[in-house]
Order: C-alpha cells, then sequence, then structure tokens
C-alpha cells in the first residue's frame, strides 16, 4: 500500500474511533471497504504509538473478540482552540478586575514555575544550569537550545513559543519568563530578540549575576 494512502487508512481509522467509539476490526473494516488484516495491522501501528488500547468482550456465544478505542494520548491528534479561549477569558477578566490583574496572574504562574523547577539547580554551575534549563524548556515545546561565548557568558535559543498568541497580547508573559530564568539562573538575564517583536527566536544573554 503505498504511503500515502496509509496515512489516509490510519488517520480515517483515528476519526472512526473518535466518533464511534469502542469498535471491532470488523467493524471498523466494513466502512473503508478494505481487509480485516489490513486493518488490524493499522490498530497494531496506533497501539504501538501509544494513541490505541484494547480490552477483550466476553460474549454469550462464541469467543470474546477484541474493542478498540482511543487513547486520552490520541486526543492531541485534533484540533484545539486553547489560545483563543485564553485570550478570551483573559480580556474578560481585564475588563472586569482591570489591568493589574493580568501582572498579577502571570507573577503567580512565575512564582510557581520557579518553585517547581527551583531544586533542579541546586549545587550546579552557571553553565550546568543553562543546559538544564534548556532541557525544561524543551520539555514545555519552546525548542530550546544553548551556546557558550567565549566570554563566558551564554545564550539561550527558543525556537517556538507554545503561548506566542497569548504573549502577543500580554506582554507581560514575556517579563514574567525573562524574571523566571533570571531566578532560576541565579544570574543577569537580558532579552536580545523576542519572538513576539517579529524575531526569528527568543535570545536570552546570561551572564554571571553581579557582585
Amino acid at each position: 500500500m503505498p504511503q500515502a494512502e496509509e496515512g489516509t487508512t490510519r488517520s480515517q481509522l483515528v476519526q472512526m474511533l473518535r466518533t464511534r467509539g469502542s469498535s471491532s476490526i470488523a467493524e471498523l473494516a466494513r466502512p473503508l471497504g478494505i481487509t480485516e488484516m489490513a486493518v488490524r495491522r493499522h490498530i497494531h501501528s496506533l497501539e504501538k504509538d501509544g494513541l490505541v488500547s484494547s480490552s477483550l468482550l466476553k460474549q454469550a456465544m462464541g469467543r470474546p473478540s477484541y474493542r478498540y478505542r482511543l487513547t486520552e494520548r490520541a486526543d492531541e491528534l485534533f484540533p484545539k482552540n486553547y489560545p483563543h479561549l485564553t485570550l478570551e477569558l483573559l480580556g474578560e477578566l481585564e475588563e472586569v478586575s482591570g489591568e493589574a490583574i493580568i501582572g498579577q496572574l502571570f507573577e503567580g504562574r512565575k512564582r510557581k514555575l520557579e518553585a517547581k523547577y527551583k531544586d533542579r539547580m541546586e549545587n550546579k554551575g552557571l553553565e550546568e544550569k543553562v543546559a538544564e534549563l534548556a532541557g525544561i524548556q524543551n520539555a514545555g515545546g519552546y525548542m530550546a537550545e544553548w551556546e557558550a561565548a567565549g566570554d563566558g557568558s551564554y545564550r539561550l535559543h527558543e525556537y517556538n513559543c507554545p503561548i506566542a498568541q497569548v504573549a502577543n497580547r500580554y506582554r507581560e508573559a514575556c517579563r514574567c519568563e525573562k524574571r523566571l530564568f533570571g531566578d532560576l539562573l541565579d544570574a543577569d538575564v537580558e532579552r536580545t530578540e523576542c519572538l513576539a517583536d517579529g524575531g526569528m527566536r527568543c535570545t536570552y544573554l546570561i551572564r554571571a549575576a553581579k557582585g
């Protein structure tokens, strides 16, 4: 089966499991007009990727049969509109409580992240901390990398911003991130490029704290 066709069949199976719920191989094969063997191959591939799980259904007569359903991980495959909803909610909150409340929300988020990650910075030199921070940001979807400069400073680059739409509207998100980095690293942090300002990436210049 050509690769493009395989991708289409896989997508159709995911859509069917989403709309129909728990289904057998036969129930999936009939609407697609392909063999049960072909469906089983795709289902096993989806199981391997953690997108489908199976359960054995006992029947009053005949042999037990397997039924398949999507896992929670498969939910990531379907469109979401979280940024738009977040912006709407923040806008409503700002209208009701004023602009200051937005800053308080981002500051609260900053404090929680600092508390969550500060133990990972214990007993580390600045370079180790920068590397650790890059790992934290990568796990959050920021596509981060870091580099050391000859003068003892470091640069942290982020090529993606998962909260870009929010940061474009509320720049306090960017300011809180900068303060978070400074506090986690116990260093002087300067942002030299920003995606929200039209840059190709967010870049932070990191130097050992003075004094």
